[in-house]
This record gives C-alpha cells, sequence and structure tokens, in this order.
C-alpha cells in the first residue's frame, strides 16, 4: 500500500518589490532548509535555495573523481596530477552534493529595496545574504556564523545595518554586505590579575574567604579556553540578563517640527521586560514598558504610527503602547472565556495597511484564526470579525497595492493543535490562503481569492513527509514549528 505524504508547510513568508527592475514582485518563503522564490503575479516557482544536485551530475562528478584521481578505489599509478581549476571543479560538486549543515530556516528578512534578503539557517547559526536576481534566483553574498543561535533579526530603516539578537541576551549590529578590506578583531582583554594578598598578609576570616574566592576566580579564567572572536565586523550593542526573545528598531522625529529623527531599539524577553535603548547609543535606556505578567514574544511598531507598540506573548491579552512614555493605552483580551488553564502563546502581530485602512493581524501558536483589529487615529485597536483558515496560522506577508494577505498555514497538524497530526494526508493541505479586504463595506471583511498565486504555489509543494512518519521525527518537526512555548515559567522557577 502506498503511504500518502503531507508536504512541509512554510516557515517564513515575504512579499518583496524590486524598486529598480520596473516593479518586479516576488514572494519568497522558507521550508524546512530550502528558500523558494515565486512569482507575486502567477504564483509560478521561480528558484530555490540550495539548488537541488540530481542524480545525473552525482554521476558526473563521480565520473570526474575517477578520471582526475579523485577516487581512492583508482590505483595510485593511474592518478594524474589535474589543474587547479580542475580540481576546483571537482571539490565544488562534491560539496553541493552534501547535505546542508541545517534542518529549518525559521527567520526570512526582505530588504526594503527588493534586492535583498536576509536568512537564518538555524542549526548551524549562520546569518546568510541573498541578491534576489531579476529572474528569482539567489545569490549568496556572505555568511556569518553567530556565537549563540540568534532569535530576531530586524533592519535599519536604510537597510545598511543587521540587528540581531540571540537568545541569551545579546543585540548585535552587523553591516548587511561585509567590507572588501579584511576584518581585524581587537584584542582580547586581558586576564585578571593574581590579586597580591597572600594567606600571610589576610588575617580575618571574611577576608580570607575573599581571597580564596579570588584565587579560584583566577584559575578557573586561567584554564579556561577563551572564546574565538568573531571574525567579521560587528559590534556588541546591548545584553539582557533574560532570554532575549524578540527586537524591533523605530526612528521617530525628535520633535514636532524637527526634520530630525532619533532611532531606538526595542528588545523583549521571557522575564516580561521591554526595555527601550537609543540606538547607536545603545547603553542608554530611555526606559521600560512593564505590564505583562509572563513572556513577551512579538513586538509589532506599525509603520504608520511609529509611536505606538503592540506587544503579545504568554498572556491572554495583548497590550497597546504609548511606547516613548511607557503608557498602556490598551488591553485587548485575546480569548473569550480565560482560565488558568488557558496557554496563550502570540506567535506573531503584522501591521499593514491598505490605504487609510491600518490594519494588525494576530496569531496564536495552535489556532487556524487570524484575529483582524482596526488601529484607530488614538492609537487603539479595533476588533474585527477573525478569518477562519484551514489550518493553523504560521506566517503573514500582505500585498499592499492589492489589499490582499498571504498567510502560510500548517496542513500537518490538527487544527487548534501544536503535536497531533492529521490522521489523512489527502485531506485540504494548502501551503497559503489569501485573502482580499471587500470594498464598500463599514466594517473590516475578508474574502477569498482563489486567483493562480494561491493555486500555483499549493499545487508546486515542498518536501514530502510521510504520513507513517516515527514518534521521534513528528516531534523534530514539532519543536521546529512551536517553541514558543518553552519560554513559559514553570510553578516556583522564580524562585
Amino acid at each position: 500500500m502506498m503511504t500518502t505524504n503531507f508536504q512541509l508547510p512554510f516557515q517564513c513568508i515575504q512579499y518583496l518589490e524590486k524598486r529598480n527592475a520596473g516593479s518586479q514582485r516576488f514572494l519568497i518563503a522558507s521550508s524546512g532548509g530550502k528558500i523558494y522564490s515565486y512569482s507575486a503575479e502567477t504564483g509560478h516557482r521561480l528558484s530555490s535555495w540550495p539548488r537541488d544536485v540530481d542524480a545525473s551530475n552525482a554521476n558526473n562528478s563521480k565520473a570526474t573523481d575517477a578520471e582526475n584521481g579523485s577516487d581512492d578505489q583508482v590505483p595510485p599509478e593511474k592518478k594524474r596530477k589535474v589543474s587547479p581549476s580542475a580540481e576546483e571543479t571537482v571539490r565544488n560538486s562534491k560539496s553541493a552534493a552534501k547535505a546542508p549543515a541545517w534542518s529549518s530556516i525559521p527567520i526570512l528578512v526582505a530588504h526594503p529595496n527588493g534586492d535583498h534578503v536576509v536568512a537564518l539557517t538555524a542549526e548551524d547559526k549562520y546569518i546568510r545574504v541573498f541578491h534576489l536576481k531579476e529572474d528569482g534566483t539567489f545569490e549568496q553574498l556572505s555568511e556569518r556564523c553567530m556565537p549563540k543561535r540568534p532569535c530576531s533579526i530586524v533592519l535599519t530603516d536604510d537597510g545598511n545595518t543587521i540587528l540581531c539578537g540571540d537568545k541569551f541576551g545579546d543585540v548585535y549590529s552587523l553591516p548587511l554586505l561585509p567590507g572588501d578590506e579584511p576584518y581585524v578583531a581587537p584584542k582580547p582583554a586581558s586576564r585578571p590579575k593574581v590579586p597580591a594578598a597572600t594567606t600571610l598578609t589576610v588575617h580575618s576570616k571574611r577576608n580570607l574567604e575573599s581571597l580564596e574566592q579570588q584565587l579560584r576566580y583566577g584559575q578557573k579564567t586561567t584554564s579556561t579556553e577563551e572564546k574565538p572572536a568573531l571574525n567579521f565586523q560587528h559590534q556588541l550593542l546591548l545584553g539582557h540578563v533574560s532570554l532575549l526573545t524578540d527586537v524591533a528598531y523605530v526612528s521617530v522625529p525628535k520633535g514636532v517640527d524637527s526634520a530630525q529623527s532619533r532611532s531606538y531599539i526595542l528588545t523583549a524577553d521571557r522575564d516580561e521586560h521591554i526595555r527601550i535603548s537609543r540606538y547607536p547609543q545603545a547603553h542608554i535606556i530611555e526606559g521600560y514598558c512593564l505590564g505583562h505578567t509572563a513572556f513577551v514574544s512579538k513586538l509589532c511598531i506599525p509603520r504608520c504610527a511609529p509611536e505606538i507598540l503592540i506587544s503579545g506573548g504568554g498572556d491572554d491579552f495583548l497590550l497597546v503602547w504609548k511606547w516613548s512614555e511607557g503608557l498602556i493605552l490598551q488591553k485587548i483580551p485575546l480569548v473569550e472565556h480565560p482560565s488558568e488553564t488557558t496557554q496563550v502563546v502570540v506567535r506573531g502581530i503584522w501591521a499593514t495597511s491598505f490605504g487609510a485602512l491600518n490594519i494588525i493581524l494576530v496569531a496564536l501558536d495552535g489556532s487556524s484564526q487570524l484575529q483582524c483589529f482596526v488601529l484607530e487615529s488614538d492609537g487603539t485597536l479595533k476588533a474585527q470579525n477573525p478569518i477562519e483558515m484551514s489550518g493553523n496560522v504560521l506566517d503573514v506577508t500582505s500585498i499592499e497595492k492589492d489589499s490582499t494577505i498571504v498567510v502560510s498555514v500548517d496542513s500537518i497538524r490538527e487544527e487548534g493543535s501544536t503535536h497531533e497530526w492529521r490522521s489523512n494526508a489527502t485531506s485540504p493541505s494548502n501551503l497559503i490562503e489569501t485573502y482580499r479586504v471587500k470594498p464598500r463595506t463599514e466594517n473590516l471583511e475578508w474574502e477569498p481569492v482563489t486567483d493562480s498565486l494561491a493555486t500555483n504555489i499549493n499545487s508546486s509543494g515542498t518536501s514530502d513527509v510521510p504520513a507513517d512518519t516515527d514518534p521521534k521525527r513528528r516531534k523534530e518537526l514539532n519543536d521546529a514549528f512551536y517553541s514558543l512555548g518553552n519560554l513559559r515559567k514553570k510553578l516556583g522557577e522564580d524562585d
């Protein structure tokens, strides 16, 4: 009996428009360890990265190895010296055939001008920058390995700087494109000096204990290997004591009539804090937004209202802030009947504008509903009817010219669950669903769009996931898509 297969969902999806190429429009998406590009008009797949290596290429590379003396089975007397260019060709064919060192791409960021894409390959902790060509193919321009796995990546307004936050609390800034000159790392700080005091010069019990601690620390520092320095241009901007969860960047005018602006970094962590730091002088902390009672997982600053912040996480409500003052403007419930057993996790908050209509969309982990709000002129949110999807909402992007949103849906797990798989792989298995705002309606109403965009993307598929996947592999896939709930503290953990 033939086993039916699921299609691995899109973990991230982004819309971008190339400004310098006659208004070319693309959708890019990540699924598993691959990135795909599609035409935003037709939905036809244009390219993928990394490229697949077919069997004929693999066989050809083996034949080339044997011919050039690279195969161990060829006798030494039969081997002949090859030119450097031929050796490089063989080496490249071998490396292309190897499986990548990562299995998921959880972060995908589109550059404002549509020319570049920034992606994170999770397992090897690499930030990769691609040039998206006019034909939709990806050209990797750089790869930089971070010391800890990043959890959030944003670009500054000019698109020239990457701000990267990792789960251990640090935020780095990196140039979008590394310079041509080799990077010279600064000299490491000198090791702590051995204390001048000895047991012969210290007599009190308290001072003796302090001296012993200093000596132990000095021995530990001496015996521990130095951490390897990053071999590319970077700057450590700030750090949190707690686990970092999200980073947002914003620029606002210095005054009402001022043409100059000031930039800020807003960072959220597991300890319910939202910190406001000046950029690039991130050591200057402007203030905090305090009001959450559980971890904060997502921050959203609408482009149309940069003075407003919407935040959510492990609480059963959203908070709307005037962030510069740390002032809560509104508290919005996310569930109708909350209880002590309610486990809410905000997966994403997205802001978009269709003409004069400013919209905020919110998704919860393991929910097939996309909650909708209209951002009013006073900064408050007005709730609208939610959109019901055929599967859990994973990511959202908007095509503002068409008043359309594109939603990545989970077609593997049961609606409302983060771990239970569907029993039938042939049930509706859309990778994306598209919706358009109904024109000339008093309230915000959506209608499904059945055009070639969604049809072609869904029919092209991604990679197969067998319906009879073993429990261990199922758990790995579940954890890759639904890990935010692990931020929730266990009872008594703060103590």
